[in-house]
């Protein structure tokens, strides 16, 4: 007996369903993982300033290295989805532990090159005399963690890729508590200071780590997939990397001119772009979680070699980019004055940033759209051309923001040029998306 056609109002309440479910825990795990630096700052913040500004030079490039290697997760998450599209579960859960031996081999690597090297890149940054010192102790500490971290990044993956975002949630909530725990513990209760704090991380991530493996490993044993490292796959890992490495150094590119050029505007200009920068950031983590659903769901109609399922939800998907950066930039802008006070009680910041917020808030839909097909083409395995988009989009920009300063513009100029990026990225990545040329079925690329 046939099946009776499926209807698209049915359709459309099948994909939100499996966006929903991917993106809502997708979201708060998000959330989750820079909370780790805000309760370090909150709890070395009461040893001292030279503590505080330590840190906060260490933090900064700890989170840069991690954000390099973001394709860890990324990559992993579309080549694990293809094979669970493909009904190669064990395929899948081998493809995954190729990209966990990239993140140990990866890890051991930068540990390598961080630790003799620590107090020349803290240097480098223009530490000072007094924060100096403790940058280079957190620095050194929280390096043996970068293994733990890149592990996560890449077991992050593996989960998204079999469509399950709930469990990261809970590790990332586990790993959150237990490093305020332990920071507390350590810093205060044990007197280590900020080495304490440095510590209370490492051991946090490490238990998120082999929580993870612990998850993956039951998984590998279950659908007997073998868990040894294997050249061939782990290189594959690395040359699907590669182009989303290039793409995400191109992002960092763009958000470190951005903010040489506030700096050149001036300290009341630079301090309001630092929080229009943060609530970008904040709200880009809520656009990113529906990127994330793109990535398995993608994945996995390509895999399954159902492209009309792939195109569907690569709509449905972009509707709900839109909505989503409608919602968030009204919100910004009905709650501003409920929370410019507590960043700034200068009003001379005030003034700067409230023309820059509003252009943040227009930008939202169209930043909700280009994350959506970012994250539509990443479960595509369509990296090269992501990685030509973004190379495009900072040679666009570059001279444009560059250009601010000495044409007399502003924070709020800067802001328009942020949105011209943006917009570039519309443009390259939409045209690309309407071709269906990054739609290639198949348990591989």
């Amino acid at each position: 007996m046939t099946q009776a056609p499926v209807s698209p109002k049915a359709r459309r309440r099948r994909h939100d369903r499996e966006i929903v479910a991917l993106a809502v825990p997708a979201f708060g795990a998000l959330v989750a993982e820079p909370l780790f630096v805000i309760v370090d700052s909150a709890i070395v913040g009461h040893l001292g300033t030279p503590q505080l500004a330590g840190l906060g030079i260490a933090a900064a490039l700890l989170l840069t290295a991690v954000s390099v290697f973001v394709f860890l997760a990324y990559a992993t998450t579309a080549a694990v989805a293809r094979r669970v599209g493909a009904g190669d579960l064990p395929g899948a859960i081998r493809q995954g532990m190729d990209g966990i031996w990239l993140a140990v081999l990866l890890g051991i690597a930068v540990v390598a090159v961080t630790l003799p090297f620590a107090p020349w890149v803290v240097d480098a940054f223009g530490a000072s005399d007094t924060a100096g010192p403790y940058a280079v102790t957190y620095l050194r500490i929280s390096a043996i963690g970068i293994p733990a971290m890149l592990i996560v990044l890449a077991a992050t993956g593996v989960l998204r890729g079999l469509q399950d975002t709930r469990t990261p949630l809970y590790v990332a909530i586990g790993g959150f508590t237990a490093n305020g725990v332990l920071n507390l513990l350590l810093v205060y209760g044990a007197g280590f200071g900020i080495a304490g704090s440095a510590w209370g991380t490492v051991i946090a991530q490490y238990g998120m780590a082999a929580a993870y493996l612990v998850v993956v490993v039951r998984g590998a044993r279950k659908h007997r997939a073998s868990l040894r490292p294997d050249a061939a796959g782990i290189r594959a890992s690395a040359r699907a990397g590669v182009p989303l490495l290039i793409r995400t150094l191109s992002l960092r590119a763009v958000l470190m001119i951005a903010t040489a050029v506030a700096a050149r505007l001036g300290d009341t200009d630079i301090a309001a772009h630092q929080i229009a920068l943060s609530l970008w950031s904040l709200m880009a983590f809520a656009l990113d979680a529906i990127a994330i659903a793109g990535q398995a769901i993608i994945g996995r109609y390509l895999g399954a070699g159902d492209t009309e399922g792939a195109r569907e939800a690569c709509r449905r998907m972009v509707h709900w980019g839109i909505a989503a950066g409608v919602t968030l930039g009204l919100l910004l802008v009905v709650s501003s004055p409920l929370f410019l006070p507590l960043f700034s009680s200068d009003p001379a910041v005030h003034d700067a940033l409230l023309p820059a917020l509003l252009v943040v808030a227009v930008t939202q839909p169209i930043a909700g759209v280009v994350y959506v097909l970012d994250g539509v083409l990443m479960g595509a395995g369509d990296g090269p051309y992501l990685a030509w988009a973004m190379v495009a989009t900072l040679a666009l920009f570059a001279p444009v923001a560059l250009l601010i300063p000495a044409l007399g513009g502003g924070l709020t100029a800067l802001w328009w040029a942020m949105t011209l990026m943006m917009t570039v990225r519309l443009v390259t990545l939409w045209p690309r998306t309407r071709s269906g040329r990054w739609i290639v079925t198949g348990a591989t690329r």
